[in-house]
C-alpha cells in the first residue's frame, strides 16, 4: 500500500530543537499510510464562535499548561486536571504535537485535470461512473500510444485495484511514464513511490524534483509533502520557513494536514512566522471541523485554556467529546478529566471512570486517573464498567 506523506516528526522535531523549554519529544511513528483527504467542513461540528453563557468558573483548573500545544494520540497523555499536581500528562511547552493518525491524507477527489486531461474524455467518463473494468481498458489503448492522461488514469485504477487486480509494479511503471510527460499527479504519485522503494529503485533525490514540480504546479497534496521534505531536509528554522511557504499554499486549499501544520508554525512563532495566537486557533478550527482529531484535541484545549481567543469551556468540552468518540486516546484520558471536575459540563463520576476505563484498555495510564478509579465505590465502579462497555 503506497504512502502519502512524511510523519509530522520533522517538523515537530524541527520546532523541539528550538524550544529551550521543551521537556521531552515525542516518539516518531511509523511510516503512515493512506487515510482520507476530508475537505467539507462538518456542519454537525461543535460551535467554536460564540463562547459559553456566563462567566468561567476560574477556580477550575486548565487540564494544560498555558501556551502548551496539548500532544497526541502518539504519546499517551495521562494528566491531572490539577495544574499544581506533580504527572505525567503535562504537556510540552512549544513542541508540535503528532498528527492526529499516523495515516496520510488520500489523493483528491478524481476529477480529469489532476489526471491531465483537459477535454472531456470517456475513459474518465466511465471511472466517474464506476465502471472500472471499462474505464481500463479505454485508457489502456491510449496510455500504449503515449497519451499521458490516459497513463495516469491506468495508473490509479492498477494501484486500487479498482475493477482489476491489484498491480502497484504495474501501475509504478504507467505512473513513471506520466510524470516524465509532467502529469503533476502522476509526478505526485510517482515521487511516493520513489521515496518508498517498494516497486522502483528507492531515488531520494528524483522524489525530491518530482515532488517540487508537482508542488509548483498545484498539486495541494505534492505541496503539503514537498514542505515534508524541506523540515526533513534542514531541520531548522530556514527549514521550516522554505516549508511554511508550501504548507500555506496547501492550507489555503483547505487541506485539513496542511492547515494543522500552519497552527503549530503560527503557536511557536516559527519559521519566520511571527507567533499569532488567534490565527492558529482559527486553522486549528478549520482543521478540526473535518474530523482532524488532533486539532480538536488542541482547540479544546486552547478553548478551555482562553488561549487564542475567548475561554469557552462548554465548546471546549464539545470538541473534547467529539475527539474522544473518534477514538483519540489523549481526548479520551481528558474527557474523563472535564466530567470528573465538572470543567464545560455537569461533573459525572461514572462518565469519568468510562472514559479512563476506555482510554486505559487503549495502553494510556494515568496515576491519578488510575487513584480516582479506585476511589469510586462498587457500585459507581460497576456503572463505569457498564457504560466503558458502550462508549466507542
Amino acid at each position: 500500500m503506497r504512502w502519502s506523506r512524511l510523519s509530522f516528526a520533522a517538523l515537530a522535531a524541527a520546532l523541539t530543537i528550538q524550544a529551550a523549554a521543551a521537556v521531552a519529544a515525542a516518539e516518531t511513528p511509523p511510516v503512515p499510510q493512506p487515510r482520507p483527504d476530508t475537505t467539507t467542513p462538518d456542519t454537525s461540528a461543535p460551535d467554536t464562535s460564540a463562547p459559553a453563557t456566563g462567566a468561567p468558573d476560574t477556580s477550575i483548573p486548565n487540564i494544560s499548561a498555558p501556551n502548551a500545544i496539548a500532544p497526541s494520540t502518539g504519546a499517551p497523555n495521562s494528566g491531572a486536571p490539577n495544574a499544581g499536581a506533580a504527572h505525567a500528562d503535562k504537556p510540552i511547552e512549544t513542541p508540535l504535537p503528532q498528527p492526529a493518525t499516523l495515516q496520510p491524507p488520500s489523493a483528491d477527489t478524481i476529477n480529469p485535470d489532476r489526471f491531465g486531461a483537459k477535454l472531456p474524455d470517456a475513459a474518465y467518463g466511465a471511472f466517474q461512473r464506476g465502471l472500472y473494468k471499462t474505464a481500463y481498458n479505454l485508457a489502456m489503448v491510449r496510455a500504449k500510444n503515449g497519451d499521458p492522461a490516459a497513463q495516469t488514469l491506468v495508473a490509479e485504477i492498477l494501484s486500487r485495484g479498482l475493477g482489476v487486480p491489484l498491480n502497484a509494479a504495474e501501475a509504478a511503471k504507467w505512473y513513471g511514464l506520466a510524470a516524465e510527460q509532467g502529469v503533476p499527479e502522476a509526478q505526485f504519485q510517482y515521487a511516493l513511490m520513489l521515496l518508498d522503494g517498494r516497486y522502483v529503485k528507492k531515488d531520494a533525490k528524483e522524489a525530491y524534483a518530482l515532488m517540487q514540480a508537482a508542488a509548483e504546479a498545484g498539486n495541494r497534496l505534492a505541496q503539503f509533502n514537498f514542505a515534508q521534505l524541506l523540515v526533513q531536509q534542514d531541520p531548522g528554522d530556514a527549514g521550516i520557513a522554505k516549508a511554511a511557504v508550501y504548507y500555506e499554499r496547501a492550507a489555503s486549499t483547505g487541506l485539513a494536514d496542511a492547515e494543522y501544520a500552519m497552527a503549530q508554525i503560527y503557536a511557536n512563532g516559527a519559521g519566520g512566522k511571527p507567533r499569532d495566537d488567534a490565527k492558529a486557533r482559527t486553522l486549528l478550527a478549520q482543521a478540526a471541523r473535518q474530523n482532524y482529531d488532533t486539532a480538536q484535541l488542541d482547540l479544546a484545549a486552547w478553548m478551555i485554556e482562553g488561549r487564542g481567543g475567548d475561554r469557552d469551556l462548554k465548546s471546549g468540552f464539545a470538541w473534547m467529546r467529539r475527539a474522544a468518540e473518534g477514538g483519540n486516546v489523549a481526548a479520551q484520558n481528558r474527557l474523563a478529566k472535564l466530567y470528573m471536575g465538572g470543567i464545560g459540563t455537569d461533573p459525572d463520576l461514572i462518565l469519568a471512570g468510562a472514559w479512563y476505563i476506555v482510554a486505559r484498555r487503549a495502553g494510556l495510564i494515568d496515576p491519578q486517573m488510575d487513584d480516582f478509579l479506585q476511589g469510586l465505590d462498587d457500585g459507581q465502579t460497576k456503572q463505569a464498567l457498564q457504560r466503558a462497555n458502550r462508549l466507542p
